[in-house]
């Protein structure tokens, strides 16, 4: 399996978890839906009692006795005959087609997400949003920070056990620097700006109002399209010049069995240049932020790149829904479901990156001392590197006793200088 594939389907195993309730999927709730064909046949294909009465439950109800039920000309009755008229399809039928999209109909525009004229999973995909998306996805970013600034106030600020030494030492090149920044600076202003576009109806509107809001709304929305190609830079930039250093080795198991030297001063568990937890971000930022990455171009190219009918056939293939309890993922869909789908997803995984991204900053920012001097200067003093990174210290040490003695020199005083 290719890292491609990887990036762009390991996290649609976390999202068919998360969007299980919320697509409609035939599952143990509409089995007395599934055993009434007698009963539709003999109303026509009408619902039943068991559907009434599951539906007042509040339980799924297989809708594919509607979906299906949509006339058939080459069954029609004579002209004669009732609904003969109609070429075999009742006004009920007519109705049924277009609620599914699958009316024969022409529109003006031509364009193909037009000629859905009824879609029934909006104000599904409405209350989802407004509901549990902005109360528990809300609700786990403030939590996060309520943690972190717990810790700082409990614990303080991670110091050396040791002083400095004073001797400094090139950690990050400036090439490396650069593709961190971009995809940091990137992150943060995609992420305020969602969040502004998710929650600032519900919660910035009622402070400033709609004519104060629309503006920074707008503003938001061109930013939030347009610095996404920057952070989709910074994604490659930042797999292809890290990934080397990043790939599981025994020796993380070691530092996450010790958590990192979290609860024992001064000792650290020996590391190279990354150590377990910095290899967990890094790869949640690649796969998380390639998935996020993807969904967002389907968003700015609506109804052009399909995402979820696609990925519902593949689980499909692999058999992989009926782990959740639920039969086939639906492969068909209209393109406003795809939309709302693709959104939704899209604001999920980048609230869960957001949260996992707060942690990153707190310990590279005032968390840990001399974290923040390696992605600013480029260079860490040698004491921080002993405690936090000791193997890598040991590889450049190596490395310095097989350069010649001028390029040591030039690269000292380049350390020094940054």
């Amino acid at each position: 399996m290719t890292v491609t594939n990887i990036c762009f389907k390991l996290p649609a195993l976390l999202l068919v978890g998360i969007l299980m309730f919320f697509v409609p999927v035939p599952g143990e709730s509409d089995a007395g839906a599934q055993t009434v064909s007698g009963a539709r046949q003999a109303t026509g294909g009408a619902q039943t009692l068991a559907d009434i009465l599951a539906r007042q439950k509040g339980l799924k109800v297989n809708n594919d006795f509607r979906r299906n039920a949509i006339g058939n000309p080459d069954q029609a009755a004579s002209i004669r005959a009732p609904l003969g008229t109609l070429g075999g399809v009742s006004n009920a039928e007519v109705w049924r087609a277009l609620r599914f999209g699958e009316a024969d109909v022409t529109v003006s525009t031509r364009l193909p997400a037009a000629r859905a004229t009824i879609q029934s999973t909006g104000m599904t995909w409405l209350k989802f949003r407004r509901g549990p998306l902005i109360t528990y996805g809300g609700g786990l970013l403030v939590a996060v920070i309520v943690l972190l600034a717990a810790v700082l106030a409990i614990h303080g600020r991670f110091r050396l056990a040791r002083p400095p030494s004073g001797v400094r030492i090139l950690r990050f090149s400036a090439m490396e620097r650069f593709s961190h920044w971009l995809l940091a600076g990137s992150f943060v202003i995609l992420g305020l700006t969602g969040l502004m576009q998710l929650m600032g109806r519900a919660f910035i509107i009622p402070l400033i109002g709609k004519d104060a809001f629309a503006p920074i709304a707008l503003a938001g929305k061109w930013a939030h399209n347009n610095l996404a190609w920057a952070f989709i830079l910074g994604l490659i930039l930042t797999f292809v010049l890290w990934v080397a250093k990043n790939i599981p080795e025994r020796g993380d198991i070691i530092w996450l069995a010790n958590a990192g030297g979290l609860f024992s001063k001064g000792e650290h568990p020996p590391s190279k240049k990354f150590n377990a937890g910095q290899k967990l971000v890094f790869w949640s930022v690649i796969l998380l932020g390639s998935a996020i990455s993807l969904l967002g171009l389907s968003l700015l190219f609506p109804f052009d790149l399909p995402i979820f009918s696609h990925l519902f056939h593949w689980l499909n293939g692999l058999g992989l829904s009926h782990l959740f309890g639920a039969g086939a993922l639906p492969e068909r869909m209209p393109l406003q479901q795809e939309m709302q789908l693709t959104q939704a997803a899209h604001a999920i995984l980048a609230i869960i990156l957001t949260a996992l991204i707060l942690g990153h900053i707190y310990i590279g920012s005032v968390g840990m001392e001399g974290a923040l001097d390696a992605m600013v200067s480029g260079t860490v003093d040698e004491e921080w590197a002993k405690e936090h990174h000791s193997l890598w210290l040991e590889s450049v040490r190596d490395e310095e006793q097989k350069t010649p003695a001028s390029e040591n020199i030039a690269a000292k005083g380049a350390a020094e200088r940054g």
